[in-house]
């Protein structure tokens, strides 16, 4: 008998693993589920080459969810450095959907710019033209 298959996991992705990013080749076996954002519970900070979401603050963050199979979420948990770097939680999106996140710790970004609109996307554009 063949052992039964995990459970895809749903993980919220806000930078970048969105769809045409840097990383988003990481999703090449997952599905988009849907364009979602956070409950305004979040803050999303400006860190160079990628963002960081905390928990702490009070804006909505947008991003698309993915469903992913076990080899994927390990890939991903490799590559956001779970659980040393960014650390991967559960949250509730905008609408009551508990989806995974990968979370950095906000006492390790003092002093980072806040990225105000929530939208990784957006504020790339906006540094191209600074």
């Amino acid at each position: 008998m063949k052992p039964a298959a995990s459970a895809p996991t749903r993980v919220f992705v806000y930078g970048t693993l969105l769809e045409g990013e840097p990383n988003h080749r990481m999703l090449h076996c997952a599905r988009l589920v849907v364009p979602a954002q956070t409950l305004p519970h979040f803050t999303l900070y400006d860190c160079g080459p990628f963002p960081a979401l905390a928990s702490a603050g009070h804006h909505t963050v947008g991003g698309e969810v993915y469903e992913v199979d076990a080899p994927t979420l390990a890939a991903l948990d490799r590559l956001e450095g779970h659980p040393h770097f960014y650390q991967r939680s559960p949250i509730t999106l905008d609408g009551g959907a508990r989806v995974e996140a990968y979370l950095f710790p906000a006492a390790r970004l003092v002093g980072r710019p806040t990225i105000e609109s929530g939208n990784w996307r957006a504020h790339l554009k906006e540094r191209k033209s600074w």
